[in-house]
């Protein structure tokens, strides 16, 4: 497991040179989101394919 400190150097050698901070913070939010995702999946579990599409549909504009 990367640390976060890990986890922003790689993300900033990944980033243009010329990116702004605005570009930055937009990423290191986005990396964040991802890594609570991944966790909450495993600690509560995932939904199958079908259920999701099933959910999905309802929303669906017919």
């Amino acid at each position: 497991m990367t640390t976060p400190k890990e986890a922003i150097s790689s993300l900033l050698t990944q980033l243009p040179d010329d990116c702004t901070l605005e570009d930055i913070q937009y990423h290191l939010y986005v990396l964040t989101k991802v890594q609570q995702g991944l966790e909450a999946a495993k600690t509560q579990g995932t939904v199958s394919q079908e259920l999701a599409e099933q959910h999905l549909n309802k929303w669906l504009i017919k």
